[in-house]
């Protein structure tokens, strides 16, 4: 006799209950969870967990280039919109939302991004959620992750921000800051950077949370734009802004595939930081131009783009950089320069220099990496306004340090990822007039660095540069020349 297959007990009333089904398990949405929890769990950055886990996805099976882009939709877009969802969800819930389990809030907010954020159906939005959370968190806190959801559905995404953000003329920079999903205190210092205005305001934050194009760079004498048009494709490449040795990837993809960025000959870099590299190389100096320093080198890109500047003039590149392991990839990225170079790993607050080594010196310092929030969007989560505090000691003791590694005549190029002003121009009008603890005032001037950024526009009125995502495509990188003298 063959064996019956068993069924639960019958509800009260006499309605047999559904059979229990398994979850559907969606391994994109997965990976997108994944990716998070790292970010949430490991302080991670998406850049450099997402390519790995995408990666192994594809030699898996398990995805196609749809799958890989919406898996980096999902984790991007729901990053950059953390602060815009954290408050529609919290409108959702009758509980505070730091009482949330971090791995439901991850679920709830890759569904709060699918419904408000994409063009993902509604019903298909919600229901996908749920799976995810039932393979996840189990079904019990499926269950609620559903009723959330639903109530979020109930309203698109303007509708929401009537409701979560107050009014701007009530309190203009948290209405920015939920509209725009910054926290407030950024909001504020990039206000304060820019000088003003609404309208300049809002094109950033909006800037901030755009998908930023993929931009190479073409070192001089090891590879051309020709070659990486080329072998982007002529229909998918589109030439720098600014930089004549950018090409941007219109549409994506793996820079990592190409064969001259793979052999070092080219490089994924940002135009800002192309600029930075071009004006210091161009500004003039008085005398030889023989020996340049990159004193704060990792991990390689604007010393792989000066080294190959320096080569075409036969000078010489020392990148010095603190970290070892950012040292190695210094030395990876200037490995084949066609000039001489050396890689050094050492403080560049304690020299293994002499004073007056150098004709030109780069100082692109540690900070809060403000300027690149459209590439680490959940940097902006990280950083407190305490953390600027914290660097301040160090960038003014590097710029100090550059100053006195250059020769009487030489150029310094003082650069920083950031347009927050006690990162920038207070780090530099500090230095030259001596204020700070055992600081004495140094014989430098500042130079113009607008004329060495030749066609950029909206430079504003110097001499110092400061570049925006709205007005230049670019990192928010900030630039001051100075030329010491006797």
């Amino acid at each position: 006799m063959s064996e019956q297959p068993r069924r639960r007990p019958a509800a009260p009333g006499g309605k047999q209950p559904k059979p229990y089904r398994r979850p559907k398990k969606d391994p994109v949405r997965i990976l997108a969870f994944e990716a998070l929890r790292a970010v949430d769990e490991r302080d991670a950055y998406a850049n450099l967990v997402l390519p790995p886990l995408l990666r192994k996805a594809r030699e898996n099976g398990d995805f196609d280039a749809r799958d890989a882009a919406l898996a980096t939709e999902l984790v991007y877009g729901t990053l950059r919109r953390q602060g815009t969802y954290d408050a529609v969800i919290s409108a959702c819930i009758d509980r505070p939302l730091r009482e949330v389990d971090p791995p439901v809030l991850d679920v709830l907010s890759l569904g709060a991004h699918q419904l408000l954020g994409t063009r993902i159906p509604t019903h298909a939005a919600v229901s996908a959620s749920v799976e995810l959370a039932r393979v996840v968190l189990g079904d019990g806190r499926a269950k609620f992750v559903n009723a959330v959801l639903r109530r979020i559905a109930a309203h698109d995404l303007d509708a929401w921000l009537e409701r979560v953000a107050p009014p701007y003329e009530e309190d203009a920079e948290e209405h920015l800051a939920v509209h725009h999903s910054h926290p407030r205190w950024v909001v504020s210092a990039l206000w304060d950077a820019l000088g003003g205005g609404r309208a300049g305001i809002e094109d950033l934050l909006e800037a901030d949370n755009e998908r930023p194009e993929v931009t190479l760079v073409a070192r001089p004498g090891r590879s051309t734009t020709g070659e990486l048009v080329a072998a982007v494709g002529e229909d998918a490449a589109l030439p720098g802004r600014w930089s004549p040795y950018a090409v941007r990837m219109a549409e994506g993809g793996e820079p990592g595939a190409l064969d001259a960025v793979r052999e070092g000959r080219a490089g994924v870099q940002d135009e800002g930081s192309q600029l930075v590299a071009m004006a210091l190389a161009a500004a003039p100096v008085e005398g030889r131009d023989e020996r340049w320093l990159d004193g704060c080198a990792g991990p390689g890109g604007k010393a792989a783009l000066l080294g190959a500047l320096a080569a075409e003039r036969g000078a010489f590149l020392l990148a010095s950089e603190k970290q070892p392991h950012r040292a190695r990839l210094v030395e990876r990225a200037l490995h084949g320069n066609p000039g001489p170079y050396q890689v050094i790993t050492a403080d560049g607050t304690r020299p293994a220099w002499l004073p007056g080594s150098f004709d030109r010196v780069l100082m692109d310092v540690p900070c809060s990496g403000l300027g690149a929030l459209r590439r680490r969007p959940e940097a902006r989560w990280r950083r407190r306004p305490q953390d600027i505090e914290g660097f301040a000691p160090l960038q003014r003791a590097l710029l100090r340090e550059a100053l006195s590694a250059v020769r009487v005549g030489g150029v310094v190029g003082y650069a920083t990822c950031s347009p927050h002003l006690a990162e920038t121009r207070v780090v530099v009008d500090d230095v030259l007039k001596g204020r700070g603890a055992a600081a004495e005032p140094l014989a430098a001037e500042l130079i113009d660095a607008r004329p060495y950024l030749p066609g950029v526009p909206a430079l504003g009125d110097g001499p110092d540069v400061q570049l925006w995502p709205h007005l230049h495509g670019t990192d928010a990188m900030y630039l001051a020349l100075l030329r010491r003298v006797g």
